[in-house]
């Protein structure tokens, strides 16, 4: 199983390198698969690859019907609306806050076979692809939230040196 990467590990505050999906593909279809099996296990949603250890662009989402996997992730366009929600993250245990991010989102990625993809996500798969997306970027969901629902104690911990703009 793939050990999952807690904050605030440097890891987790680095901008992932995009990947060159035909100098391996073997190699990433297995760790694709990898990261799969982590994230049911730890009864994730999402998961973008930093979570585990590896700096790339690329993440996984429990869709419904089958995970997929999302190579070089873009976000193109958001909508105006925007909700605030709870989030949590498998990367920062036992803290959830709500966050406010738009409903709807446009976005590019590329699959295993290289194939570059433009879809419109809406309601929850929208959220976990701008969560995924953020990790990719070097920002956590503490980052961003408005106000702790649970676990603002342990917030300070996960931060590291970085210093909170959220409100608790």
């Amino acid at each position: 199983m793939l050990p999952l990467v807690i904050a605030p590990h440097p890891l987790l505050r680095q901008v992932a390198v995009p990947i060159d999906i035909s100098a391996g593909r073997l190699k990433l279809r297995s760790f694709v698969k990898e990261m799969y099996k982590a994230m049911l296990h730890y009864d994730g949603i999402g998961l973008a690859a930093p979570q585990v250890g590896q700096s790339w662009r690329l993440m996984v989402m429990n869709t419904p019907g089958q995970p997929m996997a999302y190579f070089n992730p873009e976000i193109l366009k958001t909508s105006w609306r925007k909700i605030i929600i709870e989030e949590g993250c498998l990367s920062v245990p036992d803290v959830y806050g709500l966050v406010k991010r738009p409903t709807r989102v446009q976005v590019r990625y590329q699959t295993i076979e290289g194939e570059l993809k433009q879809a419109w996500l809406d309601g929850l798969w929208a959220r976990v692809y701008q969560h995924e997306v953020d990790h990719l970027n070097g920002v956590l969901f503490i980052d961003k939230t408005k106000k702790f629902i649970k676990g603002a104690e342990l917030v300070e911990k996960y931060l590291g040196n970085k210093k909170s703009n959220s409100l608790f």
